[in-house]
């Protein structure tokens, strides 16, 4: 089958592009290392990157010079566009493909965006340690104030459950927009291919959020 065929050298490639990778970089370098290394490990121009993504090569360039943090929804795209998941950019040397258990401990979350970032959220990886899952779960905390104006949005379906503190979570575009003050125990389930953003609106808001993959491929 030449799905499962591609699938299975999109996998060698990112193998033999994350050897070189070292597990103690911090999120943003790990990111550059590993979008770059694959692309390259695939023989791939920023320009056939830009098509298949969408992106501008300028903004792709940043995020391979470390300069730019994409968002979990960016990341989706590009691991996508390179046949392989998410969990690529954040998994350590330990992480396995076939594994059919993976456990997490509170002191091994991985951060894949920091706050500081332009966007402001922080990502916290929890199950880093498998490849090529159905879904990709996060801890995510909301900034009080957005730092631009940009809204989230990739294909599959999301689900955020409110962990603490309260958000103001909105979708759509600014045509044709809904959002919900969304407290602890509230949570939210919608195609992720509407824009999408949330604030957090006290001191520390967190929420579990999980984007489920429903295109058939490697979990984006």
């Amino acid at each position: 089958m030449a799905g499962s065929s591609d699938r299975t050298k999109h996998k060698r490639t990112a193998q033999s592009a994350s050897s070189v990778i070292n597990d103690t970089e911090s999120p943003e370098a790990r990111i550059a290392g590993r979008v770059t290394g694959l692309r390259k490990a695939q023989r791939l121009t920023l320009d056939v990157l830009t098509k298949r993504t969408g992106l501008s090569k300028g903004y792709l360039s940043k995020i391979e010079n470390g300069r730019s943090i994409p968002p979990i929804g960016t990341l989706a795209r590009i691991a996508s566009a390179l046949g392989t998941d998410v969990a690529y950019f954040m998994q350590d040397s330990a992480a396995h493909e076939t594994e059919r258990i993976s456990v997490v401990r509170v002191g091994e979350r991985k951060a894949v965006v920091r706050g500081g970032s332009q966007f402001g959220y922080d990502y916290l990886s929890l199950a880093h340690k498998r490849r090529f899952k159905g879904m990709e779960p996060f801890v995510f905390r909301f900034p009080k104030k957005y730092k631009s104006q940009v809204r989230f949005e990739h294909e599959g379906e999301e689900f955020l459950f409110v962990l603490s503190g309260q958000i103001d979570f909105e979708i759509g575009d600014r045509n044709n927009r809904q959002s919900w003050i969304l407290e602890a125990g509230d949570s939210i389930y919608f195609d992720s291919s509407q824009p999408h953003k949330g604030r957090s609106l006290t001191d520390d808001a967190t929420a579990l959020v999980v984007i489920l993959n429903n295109t058939g491929l490697p979990a984006p």
